[in-house]
């Protein structure tokens, strides 16, 4: 198992836990209602795939 020979300082190491290059969520137009909404979510209206949910 590989040992490292130094310790990487809180400054390295928190240098790569940074979010600022993550992707923006995808933003789909519902078939049916025309309305924009975040992929796999429902519509605020109530719909997903051009279908009204029971809500």
């Amino acid at each position: 198992m590989a040992v490292q020979k130094n310790r990487k300082t809180r400054s390295r190491r928190d240098m790569r836990r940074s979010h600022h290059d993550a992707p923006l969520q995808h933003v789909c137009e519902d078939s049916h209602t025309g309305e924009m909404h975040i992929r796999h979510h429902m519509t605020p209206r109530g719909y997903y795939k051009g279908r009204k949910l029971k809500a």
